[in-house]
């Protein structure tokens, strides 16, 4: 029986992907897994649900009985472009006051770590517990209903190619933050949005070994960052991106190797969170293998 694979439909991950989605060895591949494409969200649902046996899913989905895939991620060593808070300062104040000034965000609810993330930020970092509402990703709207605002993905890219008409649209200067950015700075670690996860029970019932899928799942990452050009052509026509703009963001903004200090800053990430009470505590990290 093949993996059932959760992957996520962004720009972000299309380099982890490649290899499932080019030839030859995508062939090779679909013997062994079937892939489909959701939101970050929905991964994590259906890996904690059963409908799928894999995910790459956000790190506030972890728990203890799924086991990271050694390998692969999506981090960010600086700024990451993708993760996105608009805030509104009509006082100009410095960044925060402008912070804590902030009543209500209007939240993308496509991933519980980049909204977690924002919890840290104001709540551990700047000692203030704003409100949330979730509301479809579109800046205006949601600055219509909030002082904040958190994109992420290709809504947070795209954003920022209209930052001019944004920015226009309101009387009061914006702040535009960058959360991997904000992270970086009060932790000085990498800002880490998405693990491979398993149902370790399915790899009996699939025949494929712990070794096998790290090395399936690392030679497809490595495919896909030796191949960034293929990737833009192909990503260019999906999305209003200039293709500088993409070629970018796959070879400076994203950072796909799952290194020894992103695992520490899963760990920190996961323990702020619990002492806020926005996740539940995770007692360590389950790697596979």
């Amino acid at each position: 029986m093949p993996l059932r694979v959760s992957a996520i439909a962004f720009l972000n991950p299309a380099p982890l992907l490649y290899s499932f989605e080019h030839e030859p060895a995508a062939t090779q591949l679909r013997k062994n897994y079937t892939v489909h494409y959701t939101s970050p969200a929905q991964c994590a649902h259906e890996l904690l649900t059963d409908e799928a046996d894999l995910g790459l899913i956000p790190i506030a989905a972890l728990t203890p009985e799924l086991a990271i895939v050694p390998g692969c991620t999506i981090a960010s060593q600086h700024e990451v472009r993708s993760i996105l808070l608009l805030v509104k300062n009509p006082d100009r104040l410095a960044l925060h006051g402008a912070l804590q000034s902030v009543i209500t965000v209007a939240a993308d609810a496509a991933s519980r770590s980049s909204q977690t993330y924002t919890h840290i930020l104001f709540e551990r970092f700047h000692n203030t517990r704003p409100g949330y509402v979730e509301h479809p990703a579109d800046p205006l709207a949601m600055l219509a209903v909030a002082d904040a605002a958190l994109l992420i993905g290709d809504p947070a890219l795209l954003a920022r190619e209209h930052r001019t008409r944004i920015d226009a649209a309101f009387d009061e200067p914006l702040l535009w933050l960058d959360l991997a950015t904000l992270w970086r700075e009060h932790t000085g670690l990498p800002w880490v949005a998405a693990v491979w996860a398993l149902r370790p029970e399915a790899l009996e019932r699939s025949g494929v070994s712990a070794q096998q899928l790290i090395a399936d799942l690392t030679a497809s990452r490595d495919n896909g960052t030796a191949h960034v050009e293929d990737l833009v052509r192909e990503w260019t026509p999906r999305l209003p991106l200039s293709s500088e703009t993409i070629h970018t963001y796959l070879t400076r903004n994203i950072h796909y190797t799952l290194d020894p200090n992103c695992l520490k800053a899963i760990e920190l990430f996961r323990r702020l969170a619990a002492e806020i009470g926005a996740l539940p505590p995770l007692p360590g990290l389950n790697l596979l293998g």
